[in-house]
């Protein structure tokens, strides 16, 4: 685990339930393998993101090996509030995992939703949701053991085919004392087909703790809509947010301004050149032509896409 000096947070800012409580729409940042690390987190809490989670962690490495929490975990005394999203399946291993992030963090989350096959092999994300005592046990003893009551203990899952096992899922995970649920509308199998809002509907009507829909969420547009639509307290965004960083500040493709922004925070942080690259491909997919991502999208080095960029679109 590292900060910028000053920066490891001792005492985590705003508390993330109380975001909840203030009775709009929550805007949050999902877990993304590579791309939702420290610098992108930076960079859209700029443009009204509320609430930042990690990549997903797998507890057991980052509680067995220091160089794995060096790695894996970089925050700073602004990056806040912050959720730390594991993959785990022992209650203790979370617990630990949990105990070592919780004065640097606002909260932990346990993924039950992802459905890529090395996870659900090892007993880790989708496969989850058809253990409710399972997650129901993990939640508890991070309870237990966690003496803050400001910190806050929350589950990302997807559907069951039969949504009443989901709904009782998460009437069980409710019961034992779960912050808010994250839900990602579509079953283990589905990709790109459409998303059961209607199904995050049911479901936020059948707890009372927060609800926060994931799934299509390009715009923030799309984001009301979604509230709209399901009563979901908030939205939980991945790729619309790896498109256009300012999408929750209603643009509706990534501004100039957010362009230069990313170059200063990402050349401040140390952001290693691929992932400094690959953002920066994302955020201009929209407003460059075919012709143009060819050159772009082919450059080497930091130097050679500050050029470009110059050259192009006078950010320097």
């Amino acid at each position: 685990m590292s900060g910028d000096g000053e920066g490891i947070k001792g005492c985590p800012g705003k508390e993330p339930g109380e975001l909840f409580r203030a009775g709009r729409l929550v805007k949050i940042c999902a877990p993304m393998v590579r791309y939702s690390k420290l610098a992108f987190r930076t960079l859209v809490r700029k443009y009204g993101c509320d609430l930042c989670y990690t990549p997903m962690i797998v507890a057991a490495d980052f509680v067995r090996s220091a160089k794995a929490r060096d790695s894996e975990f970089t925050t700073n005394k602004g990056d806040n509030p912050l959720i730390v999203q594991f993959a785990a399946k022992e209650a203790q291993v979370l617990c630990d995992a949990a105990c070592i992030v919780c004065p640097f963090a606002d909260g932990i989350d346990l993924n039950c939703g992802c459905p890529q096959r090395w996870a659900m092999a090892e007993g880790y994300g989708a496969c989850l949701i058809n253990k409710p005592e399972l997650v129901r046990d993990m939640v508890r003893h991070v309870r237990n053991q966690i003496d803050s009551p400001g910190f806050s203990v929350s589950i990302k899952i997807r559907i069951h085919e039969d949504l009443k096992r989901t709904v009782d899922l998460c009437q069980k995970a409710e019961a034992t004392g779960v912050s808010w649920i994250t839900v990602h509308g579509r079953n283990v199998e589905e990709r790109h087909q459409p998303v059961h809002y209607d199904a995050i509907k049911v479901i936020k009507e059948s707890v009372s703790i927060p609800i926060v829909a994931n799934g299509d969420i390009k715009t923030l547009k799309d984001a009301e809509n979604v509230h709209h639509l399901t009563g979901a307290d908030g939205v939980m965004v991945a790729r619309g947010l790896l498109a256009n960083p300012a999408m929750f500040a209603g643009y509706e493709e990534t501004p100039l301004k957010c362009i230069q922004d990313w170059v200063n925070i990402a050349l401040e942080h140390g952001t290693p050149f691929t992932c400094f690259h690959h953002h920066l491909m994302y955020m201009m997919e929209r407003i460059t032509s075919k012709q143009e991502k060819k050159v772009f999208n082919v450059l080497s080095s930091t130097s050679a896409v500050l050029d470009y960029l110059n050259d192009h679109y006078g950010v320097c």
